[in-house]
């Protein structure tokens, strides 16, 4: 498979149906999905008939899917996967990022590594304007490498969750880099 991405760390390439071992134990670490369902499991049939699809959608607008597996370049071991994906499939102007890595990857900046790659790579061959971000309040984790990868928040709110799990009660937030003030600060590192 094409790699779409390489970092000094990680090798980033469109998700395939082989993904579906490795989406599978990642989708079944309870500390993984805490802060998406609460940690309960996921079964290989939600992997096949709902996470596959989402992961293997292509979005026209870029000419790229909107999910990339991602491998420590050394190893070749999965890490987990990251989004970088338009909201609209016809416009690229807005684009979510996003990433679910391993606890293995946990504390040793792959996140931030493979987040800033995708927004460099979203801003300059993508057509990307914006790139936003969501979270729960209460995940710090995911929250700090939003800002290291140079978004600022720009709201909370709250939002309906069907099964209330644990933190959702402290709500949502976003946060937000426009195409302006990603070429700023690359302007203010030279």
């Amino acid at each position: 498979m094409r790699t779409f991405l390489e970092t000094d760390r990680l090798v980033l390439r469109p998700v395939t149906d082989a993904d579906a071992p490795g989406l599978l134990a990642l989708d079944n670490d309870p500390a993984v999905m805490r802060y998406i369902n609460g940690g309960r499991p996921t079964s290989p049939e939600d992997i096949r008939d709902r996470t596959l699809p989402r992961l293997l959608h292509d979005h026209p607008c870029t000419g790229t899917r909107g999910f990339w597996a991602a491998r420590e370049k050394d190893t070749g071991a999965f890490l987990g996967w990251f989004e970088l994906r338009p909201l609209d499939d016809h416009d690229p102007a807005v684009a979510e990022l996003g990433y679910r890595l391993n606890r293995a990857a946990w504390g040793r900046g792959y996140a931030t590594e493979g987040a800033r790659a995708l927004v460099d790579k979203g801003f300059t061959d993508l057509g990307i304007q914006r790139v936003t971000a969501n979270t729960m309040a209460v995940n710090t984790g995911s929250r700090r490498v939003m800002e290291k990868t140079g978004l600022t928040f720009l709201r909370a709110y709250t939002e309906d969750w069907p099964e209330a799990i644990e933190g959702s009660e402290h709500g949502e937030v976003e946060y937000l880099l426009t195409r302006e003030a990603w070429e700023r600060d690359r302007q203010g590192a030279r």
